[in-house]
């Protein structure tokens, strides 16, 4: 298996629209292509900022580039992405002003895999 953490710390003011990004635009494309999410959670960053963050789930490291590239390739997708970046202002707009910090991040395990059998 590989996981992934999709990792943002996004200014207070734009989570709710950021949120929104997730489950109306990007998450349905995810799955759409065959990513697994495992789970999606925020927590308080410091007092201006939250960090959100999701897990994803894939057979393999290839599967993931196999996915990602269908993702990425989606024609719809780029546009619904698009749309959403011109009605907050732009994406160099969004990105400057709301986005502080963005990774996408390889997890590694910490218990042998012969152990948890």
């Amino acid at each position: 298996m590989f996981y992934r953490r999709k990792f943002y710390i996004v200014k207070n003011e734009f989570v709710e629209p950021f949120n929104r990004l997730f489950t109306e635009i990007n998450m349905p494309n995810q799955l759409k292509h065959g990513s697994r999410l495992l789970g999606r959670w925020m927590l308080p960053h410091n007092e201006t900022t939250t960090e959100i963050f999701a897990i994803w789930e894939y057979d393999s490291y290839e599967d993931y580039i196999e996915i990602e590239n269908h993702v990425r390739s989606d024609q719809e997708h780029l546009q619904r992405i698009k749309n959403w970046y011109d009605e907050n202002g732009g994406k160099e707009y969004v990105q400057k002003q709301y986005f502080v910090e963005a990774r996408n991040e390889k997890l590694y395990s910490t218990i042998d895999t012969a152990l948890s059998n």
